[in-house]
């Protein structure tokens, strides 16, 4: 194991620890350090533009054109947590936002309908998921997906505070019988109003976040997938993944997110082909067996990648599963991506178009 990732490892392992024995002052920077990226972090601030307005509502109901009329079981429910990028904030359109994509993708998948049910808001840092989680409780979701920690690296949140209170969140989640997916924290290192020595440290405190993130949700009884690539190195290289601010995703860039969680999305609820393409000749996807903390320090580095428990519960998780998943190819797209390969998103964002119908919204969701 590179020693970078081991380093990663040991500081996720010891934020996680001291989140579940309370603790909420483990710092990371000195305070001669803090000071100088506490200033450039302002510069950094004043550099990013200004969105307007509030992310689209996509609250709704969809898959009508996927569902067999003869199913009378109630919609599956799928909740939204966290911050802007869970809200949807820097698109115009419904269908853009990654609610609606994977929504349109779940129902895609299960030939089902799919209500969500969406309560992130834009700034929302972990201390704020248990508000938002009495707000998602009522509908009794089937399953949750997650997407917070900018805001808790960006002001300056303890990370092991942050920690903890996003494995209680989890934990109740799972404790109610929910299935839930945690997008990690993003890589927050190639943001270009970012600039050295910040950029350095933004993506070191990140991707550290990220991995003591995985450790405390697998040992909560969720599972997780890395969104380095959210604002990370494939973002870095196509400036199209960005919204105006320079910080949100575009259209393009939420698809590409949202194709890098629907396998584990549609996993957590039984409905990913566990035999493909194995089955038809083609190669597995690529999995390990591994220590969590060394699990989630290798996810931390490597966008797209899932970890999961393994093993049976005994109060805590020791080992986790750390897989790529393949990308496969929703109703009529393209074949199998390999993992790690590039995905605009393009087939999903028509999925979610075609869902439209009268009565519908632009995004195909069916207010209720």
């Amino acid at each position: 194991m590179a020693g970078s990732q081991a380093s990663r490892a040991r500081v996720a392992r010891r934020i996680a620890t001291a989140a579940a024995y309370g603790g909420g002052g483990l710092g990371l920077l000195g305070v001669g350090l803090a000071g100088v990226l506490l200033t450039e972090s302002r510069m950094a601030v004043r550099a990013i533009g200004i969105l307007d307005g509030d992310p689209p509502h996509a609250d709704g109901l969809y898959g009508e054109a996927f569902a067999d009329p003869a199913d009378l079981r109630p919609p599956l429910v799928l909740a939204f947590l966290g911050d802007s990028t869970a809200a949807g904030l820097g698109v115009q359109r419904v269908q853009e936002t990654p609610g609606a994509l994977l929504s349109s993708g779940l129902a895609s998948v299960a030939e089902r309908r799919v209500r969500l049910v969406n309560v992130a808001k834009s700034g929302a840092r972990s201390g704020d998921l248990a508000r938002q989680l009495e707000l998602a409780l009522p509908h009794r979701p089937d399953v949750a997906v997650l997407m917070i920690g900018a805001n808790d690296v960006t002001r300056h949140a303890p990370a092991a505070r942050s920690v903890r209170e996003l494995g209680e969140t989890v934990g109740r989640l799972v404790a109610s019988g929910c299935e839930v997916v945690v997008g990690t924290c993003p890589d927050l290192g190639t943001i270009k109003p970012v600039r050295p020595p910040l950029r350095w440290v933004a993506r070191r405190l990140s991707r550290q976040l990220a991995a003591a993130q995985t450790i405390a949700v697998v040992e909560a009884g969720g599972r997780t997938v890395s969104l380095g690539s959210l604002l990370g190195p494939e973002f870095a290289t196509r400036p199209e993944l960005f919204s105006a601010d320079r910080y949100h995703p575009s259209a393009q860039g939420y698809a590409t997110a949202s194709m890098a969680m629907l396998p584990s999305l549609c996993a957590a609820l039984d409905l990913w082909p566990q035999d493909t393409p194995a089955a038809v000749g083609g190669p597995v996807e690529p999995q390990a067996v591994l220590p969590v903390a060394v699990a989630a320090a290798a996810a931390a580095g490597r966008s797209g990648t899932e970890v999961s428990a393994a093993g049976p519960a005994n109060g805590t998780w020791r080992w986790a599963t750390l897989k790529q998943r393949f990308r496969l190819a929703l109703p009529g797209g393209e074949e199998a991506k390999a993992p790690g390969a590039v995905e605009d998103g393009g087939q999903l964002r028509a999925i979610a178009s075609a869902n439209s119908h009268p009565g519908a919204d632009d995004a195909g969701a069916t207010k209720r």
